[in-house]
């Protein structure tokens, strides 16, 4: 049974494109979902059976996202805005599948969460808080924090490979979109924010 919800871009031209190629058995990846910048929304493999959207990563105690979760591919090359109507469409889709699956708000994560310093969909131009106002997501506000790396395994995140930079890079894309520099007040407190009230458990 789904427990996550995984959002992507697909990083490629058309949806047309990307649709045909995860249904294509020699590309050895699929999804369940597709939605187009004009809304329109193909479904590709049933909610109930594993696709091969997430590869190697992991959030929180999963490492097999693939069998834990669903995923939804959003036609993006990732240098461009998401459209209106796409939004408007994983909106209407994501209340769907929370609803049928009781997934919680913090069981959307994007691919870069669970899959850190290897993917960065769906990056820093994703609105992730219109979904949290919607209930569809999280949005956490400062909170007096202190250990950012013990909050953020807390919240779910997974030390990659590349070490506590490429963790703090997938955070900011997320939570704090164009911030640089290096690790400060305000990423302590809102990650202190995610560890309490949304601890993965």
């Amino acid at each position: 049974m789904p427990s996550l919800i995984v959002i992507h871009y697909t990083a490629m031209t058309t949806a047309e494109e990307a649709r045909d190629r995860l249904c294509d058995p020699v590309a050895q990846v699929s999804a369940h979902y597709v939605i187009s910048s004009q809304g329109r929304l193909w479904q590709l493999v049933e909610e109930e059976q594993r696709a091969w959207h997430a590869g190697a990563g992991q959030w929180g105690t999963l490492s097999d996202i693939n069998s834990h979760s669903i995923g939804i591919e959003l036609a993006n090359t990732g240098a461009q805005p998401f459209a209106q109507p796409q939004i408007k469409a994983l909106e209407h889709l994501l209340g769907g599948i929370m609803k049928r699956w009781s997934i919680p708000p913090q069981g959307i994560i994007g691919h870069s969460d669970m899959a850190l310093g290897r993917k960065i969909d769906p990056g820093p131009r994703f609105d992730w808080r219109r979904l949290a106002l919607q209930g569809l997501s999280v949005w956490p506000e400062p909170r007096s924090g202190d250990d950012f790396f013990r909050d953020s395994r807390v919240f779910g995140y997974a030390m990659p490979e590349g070490g506590e930079e490429t963790l703090l890079q997938a955070f900011r894309d997320r939570f704090r979109p164009g911030a640089t520099g290096p690790l400060d007040e305000t990423d302590r407190d809102l990650m202190a924010d995610l560890a309490a009230r949304w601890p993965v458990g």
